[in-house]
């Protein structure tokens, strides 16, 4: 009889991550990352979006346009609004096959400007603190229906606005008596699962918040964020202002950005005395004047050019009637009028 051995059956477990994050500006690039915790080999993966039902069930929809093989990556070379959503994954192997759990979830958001529909936050800011009651509304300006406010928490998930936390008007969402599990993210979504217009807020426990814009900034305009405490109404309140853990602004009652531009984007907060706020992500949406402005210019630069080129051109209609004698002659005026900036007067030849 031999000795007793011990065997040990974990079940394997798939773990999602994103690279390189989960805050997303349009045309972004981002990668879902699969793994199956202590094993490595023989594995193919699947990524799914997850949805939720009018009876609050969840639905797992497999990614038609995902590859399923052991790379464990799938990749989305340039992030539109659509892709926004909540995203798991699932591993297999063998033969017969053997499913892994499904992974943890992973939010992923992109923010962008996409009229008609706006979401309409009251009060507006992207930060609230405990105690206090928000509302958040669909507004569409083609005047359809179907547009509703959702969420999505760490603690609960994937919801409708509903009367467990809130109070469903029309498209009103109202969240009264908020608390940190309120926090999370909110958007407009319509009948057919279009999303738009996406949001993130935050309640914060410490009775400090930032006080910053609901919608992404676009280059060339103004930012001002302030920092406000719950148990005082003075609008002198001094505070330090970070981005992405970095000290930017120390002891200033509001921090002002003059002309905003792409490195501006990233997590603010701030920190008073008194406590520290949660953390904010300013998005920032690339304007495209500069591009009109290019094209004006070329177009301008063409008009301008246009008188030397017909003049150009009648010389050589020109050129080509009269005797040889003055073919060289012409050309080395042409040549000069090309060279210069401004219209010369042509002179006849002196021989």
């Amino acid at each position: 009889r031999s000795e007793e051995v011990t065997l040990t059956v974990s079940v394997p477990r798939a773990v999602l991550n994103v690279s390189p994050q989960t805050w997303l500006t349009e045309g972004d690039p981002v990668t879902l990352i699969c793994e199956v915790n202590g094993s490595s080999t023989g594995w193919t993966f699947s990524w799914f979006t997850v949805t939720v039902s009018s009876d609050y069930r969840y639905r797992y929809e497999l990614l038609s346009d995902s590859s399923r093989g052991a790379g464990g990556n799938y990749t989305v070379s340039s992030a539109a609004l659509k892709h926004t959503g909540v995203y798991v994954c699932r591993a297999e192997r063998g033969k017969p096959v053997y499913n892994t759990t499904i992974s943890n979830s992973q939010l992923i958001w992109v923010t962008g400007v996409s009229p008609p529909v706006s979401l309409i936050v009251s009060p507006s800011r992207t930060q609230h603190f405990t105690s206090v009651s928000f509302s958040l509304s669909c507004e569409d300006q083609s005047n359809s229906t179907g547009w509703t406010v959702r969420r999505y928490t760490d603690i609960w998930g994937l919801e409708h606005c509903s009367s467990v936390w809130g109070s469903l008007t029309g498209s009103t969402c109202k969240i009264r008596d908020t608390t940190p599990s309120d926090t999370g993210v909110y958007w407009c979504q319509s009948e057919s699962g279009e999303k738009l217009l996406i949001s993130l807020y935050t309640v914060s426990l410490s009775g400090v918040i930032l006080e910053s814009p609901v919608h992404p900034v676009t280059e060339g305009e103004t930012l001002t964020l302030r920092c406000l405490y719950k148990h005082t109404t003075s609008p002198n309140l001094r505070a330090d202002f970070y981005k992405d853990g970095s000290l930017i602004q120390n002891q200033t009652t509001e921090m002002i950005i003059s002309t905003v531009s792409k490195p501006h984007e990233g997590f603010y907060y701030c920190k008073h005395p008194d406590g520290e706020s949660p953390k904010s992500w300013i998005s920032v949406t690339v304007s495209h004047s500069g591009s009109q402005v290019s094209v004006l210019h070329t177009l301008s630069s063409v008009l301008a050019v246009s008188p030397y080129l017909l003049v150009t051109v009648v010389l050589i209609f020109k050129c080509c009637r009269m005797r040889g004698k003055y073919l060289s002659d012409l050309l080395h005026y042409i040549y000069y009028i090309q060279l210069n900036t401004k219209l010369v007067i042509m002179r006849k030849p002196t021989y």
